[in-house]
Protein backbone atom coordinates (compact mmCIF):
# COMPACT_ATOMS: atom_id res chain seq x y z
CA UNK A 1 0.00 0.00 0.00
CA UNK A 2 1.32 3.64 -1.04
CA UNK A 3 0.85 6.58 1.70
CA UNK A 4 1.32 10.14 0.90
CA UNK A 5 1.43 12.49 4.15
CA UNK A 6 1.27 15.83 3.41
CA UNK A 7 4.46 17.41 4.99
CA UNK A 8 7.62 17.29 5.11
CA UNK A 9 8.20 17.52 8.31
CA UNK A 10 10.06 13.44 9.24
CA UNK A 11 7.76 13.45 12.64
CA UNK A 12 4.82 13.54 10.77
CA UNK A 13 5.94 10.94 8.00
CA UNK A 14 7.23 8.29 11.00
CA UNK A 15 3.96 8.90 12.72
CA UNK A 16 1.82 7.35 9.27
CA UNK A 17 4.91 4.51 9.24
CA UNK A 18 4.39 3.76 12.65
CA UNK A 19 0.22 3.96 11.70
CA UNK A 20 0.69 1.93 8.94
CA UNK A 21 3.14 -0.32 9.21
CA UNK A 22 3.23 -2.56 5.94
CA UNK A 23 2.75 0.78 3.64
CA UNK A 24 5.35 2.78 1.55
CA UNK A 25 5.33 6.43 3.05
CA UNK A 26 6.44 9.19 0.76
CA UNK A 27 6.48 12.53 2.26
CA UNK A 28 5.40 15.15 -0.10
CA UNK A 29 4.85 19.20 1.41
CA UNK A 30 1.97 20.55 0.68
CA UNK A 31 0.35 23.68 1.70
CA UNK A 32 -2.53 23.32 4.42
CA UNK A 33 -4.33 26.24 2.75
CA UNK A 34 -4.43 27.53 6.89
CA UNK A 35 -2.51 30.01 9.05
CA UNK A 36 0.56 28.99 10.42
CA UNK A 37 -0.47 28.65 13.81
CA UNK A 38 -3.81 27.51 13.17
CA UNK A 39 -6.24 28.48 16.33
CA UNK A 40 -9.52 26.21 17.07
CA UNK A 41 -10.39 22.67 16.18
CA UNK A 42 -11.94 23.83 12.92
CA UNK A 43 -9.54 25.47 11.34
CA UNK A 44 -7.06 22.78 12.69
CA UNK A 45 -8.97 20.19 11.36
CA UNK A 46 -9.29 22.39 8.30
CA UNK A 47 -5.84 22.37 7.62
CA UNK A 48 -5.53 18.68 8.05
CA UNK A 49 -8.10 17.96 5.63
CA UNK A 50 -6.61 20.16 2.88
CA UNK A 51 -3.39 18.44 3.10
CA UNK A 52 -4.58 14.92 2.71
CA UNK A 53 -7.04 15.86 0.06
CA UNK A 54 -3.89 17.90 -1.69
CA UNK A 55 -0.92 14.91 -1.42
CA UNK A 56 -3.58 12.35 -2.81
CA UNK A 57 -3.88 14.19 -5.80
CA UNK A 58 0.00 14.28 -6.19
CA UNK A 59 0.46 10.89 -6.92
CA UNK A 60 -1.26 7.24 -7.25
CA UNK A 61 -1.57 6.55 -3.75
CA UNK A 62 -3.98 4.33 -1.68
CA UNK A 63 -4.27 7.31 1.10
CA UNK A 64 -3.64 11.13 0.94
CA UNK A 65 -2.85 12.19 5.06
CA UNK A 66 -2.69 14.90 6.33
CA UNK A 67 -1.65 15.98 9.45
CA UNK A 68 -1.82 19.76 11.18
CA UNK A 69 -1.41 20.52 15.34
CA UNK A 70 -3.06 23.71 16.78
CA UNK A 71 -4.15 25.76 19.56
CA UNK A 72 -7.60 25.38 21.01
CA UNK A 73 -10.48 26.09 23.81
CA UNK A 74 -12.91 23.59 25.16
CA UNK A 75 -16.05 24.59 26.14
CA UNK A 76 -15.53 23.81 30.17
CA UNK A 77 -18.61 23.81 33.04
CA UNK A 78 -16.27 23.25 35.96
CA UNK A 79 -15.53 25.86 38.15
CA UNK A 80 -11.66 24.66 37.94
CA UNK A 81 -10.91 25.34 33.95
CA UNK A 82 -11.65 28.51 32.57
CA UNK A 83 -12.88 28.90 28.55
CA UNK A 84 -9.84 30.50 28.36
CA UNK A 85 -7.62 27.76 28.91
CA UNK A 86 -5.19 26.84 25.76
CA UNK A 87 -4.27 23.42 24.69
CA UNK A 88 -2.08 21.76 21.73
CA UNK A 89 -4.25 20.03 20.21
CA UNK A 90 -3.43 17.89 16.83
CA UNK A 91 -5.73 16.77 13.95
CA UNK A 92 -5.11 14.44 11.20
CA UNK A 93 -7.42 13.36 7.97
CA UNK A 94 -6.91 10.39 5.93
CA UNK A 95 -8.04 9.80 1.99
CA UNK A 96 -8.70 7.06 -0.88
CA UNK A 97 -9.85 10.42 -2.86
CA UNK A 98 -13.81 9.15 -2.25
CA UNK A 99 -14.21 9.47 1.62
CA UNK A 100 -12.44 11.16 4.08
CA UNK A 101 -11.79 9.92 8.37
CA UNK A 102 -10.25 12.15 10.86
CA UNK A 103 -9.56 11.84 13.94
CA UNK A 104 -7.85 13.69 16.66
CA UNK A 105 -4.86 12.83 19.14
CA UNK A 106 -4.47 13.70 22.38
CA UNK A 107 -4.60 17.15 23.60
CA UNK A 108 -1.97 18.84 26.36
CA UNK A 109 -2.72 21.97 28.55
CA UNK A 110 -0.34 25.09 27.63
CA UNK A 111 1.37 26.47 30.63
CA UNK A 112 -0.14 29.92 30.89
CA UNK A 113 3.45 31.63 29.99
CA UNK A 114 3.06 29.60 26.83
CA UNK A 115 -0.82 30.67 26.38
CA UNK A 116 -0.35 34.03 27.32
CA UNK A 117 2.61 34.05 24.20
CA UNK A 118 0.21 32.16 21.74
CA UNK A 119 -2.76 34.39 22.59
CA UNK A 120 -0.76 37.93 21.85
CA UNK A 121 0.00 35.97 18.52
CA UNK A 122 3.08 33.98 18.47
CA UNK A 123 3.26 30.45 17.11
CA UNK A 124 3.96 27.46 19.52
CA UNK A 125 7.23 25.71 18.02
CA UNK A 126 9.21 29.06 18.30
CA UNK A 127 7.82 29.70 21.03
CA UNK A 128 8.85 26.53 23.06
CA UNK A 129 11.95 26.83 21.25
CA UNK A 130 12.98 30.31 22.89
CA UNK A 131 11.83 28.89 26.07
CA UNK A 132 13.42 25.79 26.36
CA UNK A 133 16.55 27.05 24.51
CA UNK A 134 16.16 24.58 21.46
CA UNK A 135 15.95 24.41 18.05
CA UNK A 136 12.92 23.37 15.92
CA UNK A 137 11.49 20.93 18.68
CA UNK A 138 8.68 20.48 16.37
CA UNK A 139 10.59 17.74 14.44
CA UNK A 140 12.25 16.24 17.66
CA UNK A 141 10.04 15.49 21.07
CA UNK A 142 7.72 18.28 20.50
CA UNK A 143 5.85 20.19 22.77
CA UNK A 144 3.76 16.87 23.79
CA UNK A 145 7.15 15.44 24.60
CA UNK A 146 8.03 18.35 26.93
CA UNK A 147 4.93 18.02 28.76
CA UNK A 148 4.76 14.29 29.04
CA UNK A 149 8.48 14.48 30.14
CA UNK A 150 9.03 11.92 26.93
CA UNK A 151 6.39 9.57 27.89
CA UNK A 152 4.32 10.96 24.84
CA UNK A 153 6.58 12.01 21.83
CA UNK A 154 5.05 14.28 19.04
CA UNK A 155 5.19 10.84 17.33
CA UNK A 156 3.22 9.32 19.44
CA UNK A 157 0.65 11.78 19.78
CA UNK A 158 0.18 11.92 16.13
CA UNK A 159 0.46 8.45 15.56
CA UNK A 160 -2.64 8.23 17.42
CA UNK A 161 -4.55 10.93 15.22
CA UNK A 162 -3.54 8.98 12.05
CA UNK A 163 -4.80 5.83 13.47
CA UNK A 164 -8.39 7.25 14.41
CA UNK A 165 -8.27 8.83 10.81
CA UNK A 166 -8.17 5.79 9.47
CA UNK A 167 -10.87 4.04 11.25
CA UNK A 168 -13.27 4.21 8.94
CA UNK A 169 -11.53 2.69 6.30
CA UNK A 170 -10.23 -0.40 8.88
CA UNK A 171 -13.44 -1.03 10.28
CA UNK A 172 -16.87 -2.41 8.64
CA UNK A 173 -18.89 -0.05 11.30
CA UNK A 174 -18.80 3.04 9.78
Amino acid sequence: MDIAVGSGNPVKRRAVELACPDARVAAVAVDSGVSEQPVGHDETLTGAITRAERVFETGDYHFGVGIEGGVASFSTDTETASDSDLYLVMWAAATDGTQVGHGAGPSFLLPDRIADRIHDGEELGPVMDDVLGTEDIATNEGAAGVFTDGQVTRTDALQSAVTAALAPFNCDLY
